[in-house]
C-alpha cells in the first residue's frame, strides 16, 4: 500500500513538472546568468540556430560613460529563454585608434542573423564613431563562422549612397529649398522632412542610420531597418544576398513620424513593425504598425500598450528592441524592452512581456511575473 502511494505521488509529481515551465519572468528585476550576474545584452536582439536562443546586446559598464562602446557586443545562449548561458564578447572593441571601432566609440542595438548559402553568421549594428558624438550615424558589420563569435569587424557606413527609395517620387527629386529660412519643428518645417529634405541632404554621401534592427522573411530576403534622416523617418532596406550589403532597394516609411527602436516581425502573412518616439533615454508611447511587405505601404496601429495610464504613456517604462517568435509554437511572440539606465548604464533593466493581438493588432500588457505556459492554447480564453 505505501509503494502504491508513493508511485502514485512521483506520477502526480511527474505530471505535474511536465507541464510547468522551468522558470519565470520578472519584468524589470535583476536578470542573472549561469555565472549570478546581471545579464549584459541591451538594445539587443536574439537569434535562433540549432533550436537555441542566441541573445546579442551592447555591453555596458558602470557610470554614464558605460553607455560608450568599452568593451563590445556580448553573448548569451539559452534553450528555454528563462536561464541564460554567458558565452562571451561576440565583438570586441579595440585599441588600435585607427579602427572606427576603437575602445569608446558607440555600438548600439546589435543584431544577427544566419545566411543558409554563405554560412556565416552576420551582424549589423548602429555605429557612431568616437569623439564625434551621435553625427556619423553609421551602420556596421561584422561576420563570424561560429554563431557565438568572435566576429571580426568588416566595415560602418551610410547605406544607400546616390540611390533613391523605390517609393519616393520623381517630382520630389529636384526640390529645392532653404531650410535656414524656416523655423525648426514649425508645421512647415515638419512638412519639408516628410517631403525628403533630409533625404536629398544625404543622397551622394549616404543615408543616416541610427536605431535598427534585421529582419529575415520566409524567402531568404533579409532587411535592414533603421531610423534615418535625423530620426524622423525610418528606412527598410533590402540587403544583398550574402547579407553583407545594401541592394539598392528600400523605401521610406511613417515619413515625417520621428520613429526609432524599430523591431519587425511576422504573423501570418501580415508583418508588423514596433517603435518608439524620439524623447532620448526617456520612456514614451509605443507605436505600431502593419504591412503587407516589409517594402509595401505601412499603416498604423496606435500604441500597442494596454494598462494603467503609466503604462501606456511610457511603454511599461521602457523601449522596445525586438520582438521574438518562439520556437515551435505559432502566433507566440515576445516583446523585448530595455529600462534604460543613462546615468548606470549597467544597471538596465530588460522588460520582457508576451505579446497578444486583438483584431489583427499587436496588444501588450504588464505581467509582475509570467512563463511561457501563457501561451498556451485556452489560456487567455
Amino acid at each position: 500500500m505505501k509503494i502504491s502511494l508513493l508511485a502514485i505521488l512521483m506520477a502526480v509529481l511527474v505530471i505535474g513538472g511536465c507541464s510547468k515551465p522551468k522558470g519565470v519572468f520578472k519584468p524589470g528585476q535583476l536578470w542573472l546568468d549561469n555565472n549570478g550576474v546581471h545579464l549584459n545584452a541591451h538594445g539587443g536582439g536574439i537569434m535562433i540556430h540549432d533550436n537555441t536562443y542566441y541573445w546579442f546586446g551592447e555591453h555596458k559598464t558602470e557610470g554614464k560613460a558605460g553607455n560608450k562602446a568599452l568593451v563590445g557586443v556580448h553573448c548569451y545562449s539559452s534553450k528555454d529563454l528563462y536561464n541564460w548561458k554567458d558565452e562571451g564578447v561576440a565583438l570586441s572593441v579595440v585599441s588600435d585608434t585607427t579602427s572606427l571601432i576603437v575602445k569608446g566609440c558607440v555600438i548600439e542595438r546589435p543584431k544577427v542573423i544566419f545566411n543558409a548559402k554563405t554560412k556565416k553568421f552576420v551582424m549589423w549594428f548602429h555605429h557612431e564613431l568616437k569623439g564625434m558624438g551621435y553625427d556619423a550615424a553609421m551602420t556596421g558589420l561584422a561576420v563570424s563562422d561560429h554563431v557565438t563569435g568572435p566576429y571580426q569587424y568588416i566595415k560602418s557606413m551610410n547605406p544607400n549612397a546616390g540611390v533613391w527609395p523605390i517609393n519616393y517620387p520623381d517630382s520630389l527629386k529636384t526640390r529645392k529649398v532653404d531650410m535656414d529660412t524656416i523655423k525648426q519643428w514649425s508645421p512647415t518645417w515638419r512638412k519639408e522632412v516628410e517631403l525628403g529634405y533630409f533625404l536629398r541632404r544625404d543622397f551622394e554621401k549616404g543615408q543616416m542610420a541610427r536605431d535598427m534592427t534585421l529582419f529575415v522573411d520566409d524567402d531568404g530576403k533579409a532587411y535592414h531597418i533603421h531610423s534615418s534622416e535625423n530620426n524622423q523617418t525610418l528606412h527598410i532596406s533590402e540587403l544583398t544576398e550574402d547579407y553583407l550589403g545594401f541592394s539598392d532597394k528600400y523605401t521610406r516609411v511613417l515619413e515625417g513620424k520621428a520613429n526609432e527602436a524599430p523591431a519587425l516581425f511576422k504573423r501570418g502573412n501580415q508583418y508588423y513593425m514596433i517603435s518608439s518616439g524620439c524623447t532620448g533615454w526617456k520612456p514614451n508611447p509605443a507605436r505600431s504598425a502593419m504591412a503587407t511587405h516589409p517594402l509595401g505601404k505601412w499603416t498604423e496601429l496606435g500604441n500597442p500598450s494596454q494598462g494603467s495610464e503609466e503604462d501606456v504613456r511610457t511603454t511599461f517604462h521602457s523601449q522596445s528592441t525586438f520582438v521574438l517568435p518562439l520556437i515551435g509554437q505559432k502566433d507566440a511572440y515576445v516583446y523585448m524592452g530595455d529600462r534604460w539606465v543613462p546615468n548606470n548604464a549597467i544597471d538596465g533593466r530588460y522588460i520582457w512581456l508576451p505579446m497578444e493581438f486583438e483584431a489583427d493588432r499587436p496588444i501588450v500588457k504588464w505581467y509582475a511575473e509570467w512563463d511561457l505556459s501563457i501561451f498556451n492554447e485556452g489560456e487567455n480564453e
